[in-house]
């Protein structure tokens, strides 16, 4: 439904080839298939096990997104190990170029889109699903999208260890899993704590931006959001936002929109303290 790292992905056309299943070793375990692309697990065990938000997804990598992994993630990959803090101006190259943060990018074509129309913006994409990893690199390779950087690993962690307060300029987190029963709303990604802790990192001024086609999702983003003592709704009136510009309409939400799915867009900045 989602495009982000929690929600099923695209099937691959039935006539691409998938990439080829590691082989055993001697102890049964599996070699990792991108041994200098990204870890399995990269936080490991050193830290807490909690609810998570999302769950991974092990669609097949194809030969195109291997190749970009093994060549592209040494360059442009990140594991959030949680072990170290993230220099973002090196990262990027620039230390005055301003960071969005994005959860959840799918496999990254409204990513690509975004970067490509605001050079002057870093996009930190984070998620799990390794096939979308690998398109997001080709498709920056592909357009000379040198501000794109893609992140493997637990966005919370990535928030919590790794992010230096006030580092961010912008949060992105489009089409998050539901959750839809309601045993799951618990495993949402917009919570209150998920709020504080995003407040730290973002700088004075910077935006959040949601977006869902899951209206009771919306409606409760919507009453979190406004409930959250670090953030002020950017509408006059307190409600949604229409979509901005800079989002991009893409293939997953034009076939929502083509069966009567209704798209909610959020906006809200962190308070100026």
């Amino acid at each position: 439904m989602s495009e982000n790292h929690a929600s099923p992905s695209a099937p691959a056309p039935a006539s691409a080839p998938a990439a080829p299943v590691p082989a055993q070793t001697a102890r049964g375990r599996r070699e990792p298939m991108f041994p200098d692309g990204p870890a399995p697990d990269p936080a490991g065990s050193h830290h807490e096990r909690r609810i998570r938000s999302f769950q991974p997804r092990r669609s097949r990598v194809t030969p195109g997104q291997g190749e970009a992994l093994r060549r592209l993630w040494p360059k442009w990959g990140l594991d959030v190990d949680g072990l170290s803090k993230l220099d973002l101006g090196e990262l990027f190259g620039d230390p005055a170029l301003p960071v969005v943060l994005e959860i959840g990018f799918g496999m990254g074509e409204a990513t690509a889109k975004m970067a490509a129309a605001d050079p002057g913006t870093g996009i930190l994409a984070c998620d799990v699903h390794t096939p979308g990893q690998g398109n997001l690199l080709g498709l920056a390779e592909r357009n000379g999208l040198e501000n794109v950087r893609v992140a493997n690993g637990d966005a919370i962690i990535l928030l919590r260890e790794m992010l230096a307060p006030d580092s961010l300029a912008g949060l992105r987190v489009y089409f998050p899993d539901p959750w839809p029963k309601k045993r799951h709303h618990k495993r949402r990604l917009i919570q209150p704590e998920f709020l504080a802790l995003a407040a730290t990192r973002l700088a004075p001024g910077a935006l959040l931006h949601c977006a869902t086609d899951w209206e009771p999702y919306a409606e409760q983003m919507l009453e979190v959001l406004s409930a959250a003592p670090d953030f002020e709704n950017t509408q006059p009136d307190g409600g949604f936002a229409p979509r901005p510009e800079f989002r991009p309409l893409t293939r997953f939400e034009g076939q929502g929109l083509d069966k009567g799915h209704v798209v909610h867009d959020l906006l809200f900045r962190r308070k100026a303290h």
